[in-house]
């Protein structure tokens, strides 16, 4: 029996099927957007006037970006100001989301709508949640 042909279709076969071993978390954070956030920030991050802040073109991304991650995990119970507008809801934190998935979903929020932010990493979002008072 002539095995040559195999050899040469295996590494194309193998190739193939590779993709399918990862998990493509690519539009994860887009995905947990529209789940987790979009009923009160909207689906474009505009907000809701005076009553939810916006995510779009949001200054408070920038200037707080240390603290968005606690803010995710126990929610914000303060007034906070975005682009110059006080807001005086209380947002409930969402203490199941692991690590991976508060990165994927602070990396689509903060590269969206006019936000220009790098790219965080799993260990950057882990240190800024261990800092959290």
């Amino acid at each position: 029996m002539n095995l040559r042909p195999f050899r040469t279709l295996a590494p194309a076969v193998l190739l193939l099927a590779l993709p399918g071993c990862f998990s493509n978390n690519r539009h994860q954070g887009q995905r947990l957007y529209a789940e987790q956030c979009a009923s009160c920030h909207g689906d474009q991050g505009q907000g809701l006037g005076r009553l939810i802040p916006p995510l779009a073109g949001s200054d408070y991304l920038v200037d707080h970006r240390a603290e968005l991650p606690c803010l995710l995990r126990h929610g914000q119970h303060e007034v906070i100001v975005v682009n110059g507008v006080g807001y005086h809801n209380v947002m409930p934190g969402n203490d199941t989301l692991s690590v991976a998935r508060m990165t994927n979903l602070l990396n689509f929020i903060e590269t969206h709508w006019g936000n220009e932010a790098r790219l965080r990493t799993m260990k950057e979002v882990q240190e800024q949640l261990d800092s959290c008072p």
